[in-house]
């Protein structure tokens, strides 16, 4: 069965030959109208200047220039066609033919060539530079493997991850990369996660337990159930993010795209008018000799310096540049609009649990109240977490197993949002959560429970307090480092809101130098807060937030950032920006990349604009001719390329 794109993978000589051949068939398809114009134009010119006596004969020059003109004129011609039919009579196209047309009219053939094909050049170039923008993001995020090991009729089965469907069993060797998105079924083994996180540090994941696609299974062979298609998978979703970000444009691109169409016919009307004048001018004043060729001519030069290419290639592809740049760093920007909003962002307000510290909670102390086994208290506790996807529940889970606690069912199980949870087991109604849910069922417990700063999780059975356990949660290794680089950039209103206790949340805010930390929050409180501060429209509010409590509030903020390695789904939807390394120091550098394309785009506008400028005069007062239009206008053009493409190269 073949692999991949090659049938001859045994044979790896053969498969870079053919490799080898279909580039070189590409190449050549790509540029010999390119190569033909430009021979023949270099031939021509060569045979002017040496007075071939053949080449002087009549037509024999206008003949010659002509099948140089058609390998890179008649595509233009089409685009031209193409834009007439949509309604666009004034596209770059219309102006590149008007202006090479008009001097193959007044003799000027050489000139003509080389416009159309200084023109056929520079569009090959953003082509090429804006493929390469695309293949680069591809390449860092697509890390799924191109096939899959299936379990079908007690056989496994090599099979393409696109024809695996849901609810089947795949099995992954050691070493291997996870195909497709799905739950464990094995009972556990380490996973290089680093493709999604860019943790380094190997993670276990048990049976039940979710394993993406594109983790890296390290010790032993595993099965997979699938949960989800190849096109839905979480890494799927993520591509699809950055791949339709160049269609949420920016600012500055949509003004750009208006300005190109109010533009290009303000530009052939004043070319016109610079023929037209003279004219009316040589009627009235009988010293002014018209000479209709030699004022055609500056107004082509005109029409060719006036061509907004360099504007129009080069700021897209400077915000797909800054894209590019920001997903190699884990940074994953929805659009173009978004690297323009961060610039403007003062204020930085985080989520505690899961984006500033590590949200891997360990039991640190058991205290049940007399007459209740520590074992017992564990076995209840952990019973009513089971279920739960909260840190601190899978934490209280873990050291269940740990210490050999076996669970028992649970059932009418319901949900506190902020407040914990309630079940039964073994006819009991099991209260657990913080201390704000036993005050809610009126619950008493020792007044000791509030000075405690660090995570506590206490359990009532009915009505009678039965004891806590205590967690202790870390600071994430560069949360410090966050917090220091968002100061430097000069963001100083920073704040920490969570639905943990203001103890611990103060405590953390201190180790951080944070002076504004709120806890106590519910969902809607954290809204609320969010509310107030966008109130004063000076606050341009970054929310960074991980979890599906912070959907609400990533949507309320001027731009939302998800933690996106192992963060919620809903997160990752709400989010404008996902930070898939959930290092929180990121925050700073998406900020960073976003006055960095900023910045360059606006180098590009203002070059762009300058030459023009500067050539328009010298053109429009018969200075310039259409050799220094043609070289002003791609020169600018791949300056402005070179510029954008640099975001790629200045961040690493």
């Amino acid at each position: 069965m073949s692999m991949g794109h090659c049938s001859c993978c045994a044979h790896t000589h053969e498969c870079a030959t053919e490799k080898y051949e279909d580039k070189r068939k590409t190449i050549f398809h790509e540029y010999w109208k390119v190569g033909l114009s430009f021979i023949l134009l270099i031939a021509g010119i060569v045979m002017n200047a040496l007075d071939v006596a053949f080449f002087l004969k009549e037509y024999v020059a206008l003949a010659w220039y002509v099948i140089a003109y058609l390998p890179v004129g008649i595509p233009v011609m089409k685009e031209a066609w193409e834009s007439m039919k949509e309604r666009d009579y004034f596209s770059e196209f219309t102006l590149m033919i008007v202006a090479t047309i008009g001097a193959f009219y007044i003799g000027e053939y050489p000139e003509g060539v080389a416009v159309m094909l200084f023109y056929t050049v520079g569009e090959l170039f953003q082509e090429k530079a804006v493929d390469k923008a695309k293949r680069n993001i591809g390449a860092l995020l697509d890390v799924r493997p191109e096939k899959a090991l299936v379990l079908r009729d007690h056989e496994l089965i090599v099979e393409s991850p696109k024809n695996v469907k849901v609810g089947e069993i795949i099995e992954v060797k050691a070493g291997g990369r996870v195909p497709l998105d799905g739950t464990m079924e094995s009972e556990v083994a380490a996973f290089n996660t680093a493709a999604l996180t860019g943790e380094s540090v190997p993670r276990n994941i048990r049976k039940g337990e979710e394993v993406l696609a594109g983790m890296i299974v390290t010790d032993k062979v595993i099965r997979i159930k699938v949960t989800r298609p190849f096109d839905k998978s979480a890494l799927a979703r993520i591509l699809e993010l950055v791949q339709n970000a160049s269609e949420r444009k920016a600012p500055a691109e949509l003004f750009i795209r208006k300005f190109a169409r109010v533009y290009t016919p303000i530009v052939i009307g004043m070319a016109v008018l610079i023929v037209l004048l003279p004219f009316v001018y040589s009627l009235f004043g009988t010293h002014f000799v018209f000479t209709f060729n030699d004022w055609l001519y500056r107004a082509l030069v005109f029409l060719v310096i006036s061509c907004p290419c360099a504007l129009v290639v080069s700021i897209p592809l400077g915000y797909f540049g800054g894209i590019g740049a920001a997903s190699r760093l884990g940074i994953l920007f929805k659009g173009g609009n978004y690297l323009d909003a961060i610039t403007k962002i003062n204020t930085v307000v985080f989520d505690k649990t899961g984006t500033l510290t590590k949200g891997t909670f360990e039991v640190q102390e058991c205290k049940p109240v007399s007459g209740i086994a520590k074992e017992e208290l564990i076995r209840l506790i952990a019973s009513v977490e089971r279920n739960s996807t909260h840190p601190i529940a899978k934490a209280i889970v873990e050291y269940a197993k740990q210490q050999n606690v076996e669970l028992v069912s649970t059932s009418d199980t319901r949900e506190f949002a902020g407040f914990g949870l309630e079940a039964t087991v073994d006819g009991n109604t099991v209260l657990v959560g913080n201390s704000r849910l036993l005050s809610k069922f009126n619950i008493a417990y020792p007044a000791e429970l509030l000075k405690i700063t660090d995570t506590v999780v206490v359990c009532a059975i009915g009505t009678n307090y039965a004891g806590y356990l205590l967690l202790a949660d870390t600071l994430k290794d560069d949360a410090k480092t966050a917090i220091d680089n968002l100061k430097a950039l000069n963001v100083e209103n920073i704040q920490i809101l969570s639905g943990d206790k203001q103890s611990i949340v103060t405590n953390f805010a201190e180790k951080l130098g944070i002076s504004k930390a709120y806890g106590d929050l519910l969902p809607e409180g954290k809204v609320r807060h969010l509310e107030e501060l966008r109130q004063d429209e000076a606050n341009q509010i970054a929310f960074v937030g991980d979890g599906m409590n912070d959907a609400p509030v990533l949507a309320l903020s001027h731009i939302g950032i998800a933690m996106g390695g192992l963060g919620s789904d809903a997160a990752i939807e709400t989010a404008d920006v996902v930070i898939q390394t959930d290092q929180p120091s990121k925050v700073a550098e998406a900020i960073k990349v976003g006055k960095l394309t900023h910045r360059i785009i606006w180098q590009n506008i203002t070059l762009a604009f300058g030459v023009k400028l500067l050539v328009l005069i010298l053109g429009a007062g018969g200075i310039a001719t259409l050799w220094e239009a043609v070289f002003a206008d791609v020169g600018v053009a791949l300056l402005a390329i070179i510029n954008a493409v640099r975001i790629l190269k200045m961040i690493k």
